[in-house]
């Protein structure tokens, strides 16, 4: 008489993982698809301190380096304003300018703006 107890297939325990597996990958899925993914801006910037509600940089969105530099749509300075008269925005210009970035060059710029067509922006800003 034999009373050592049965020993369990293998194929019995590789299949107990396989639920766990699928659960795993129903939650990765899950994560990814409620996940906002926005690209990184092009330039290092920072937003001057304003009492505003904070908005991150959308497609569309205008960037201004502390000297002057500026990138729309991978256009850089004159190919950005001539982008921008290509493809005006719908609503308003979101312009990401660093604070070092003298207000003085940014009324000069708003002419230019003007002048293809862009007449609405919004500087956005940081809370304190």
């Amino acid at each position: 008489m034999n009373f050592a107890t049965p020993r369990r297939a293998r194929a019995a325990q590789d299949r107990a993982i396989v639920p766990m597996i699928n659960v795993v990958f129903l939650l990765l899925i899950f994560f990814l698809m409620t996940a906002s993914l926005a690209p990184p801006p092009p330039l290092d910037i920072t937003p001057p301190r304003a009492e505003a509600p904070q908005t991150d940089a959308r497609p569309g969105t205008l960037f201004i380096a502390a000297d002057g530099t500026m990138i729309f749509g991978g256009a850089v300075d004159e190919a950005a304003i001539m982008a921008l008269a290509a493809t005006p925005p719908d609503g308003p210009l979101p312009i990401h300018a660093d604070a070092a970035f003298p207000a003085t060059d940014l009324a000069r710029l708003l002419p230019r703006l003007a002048s293809a067509g862009i007449t609405d922006i919004r500087l956005t800003t940081v809370q304190p």
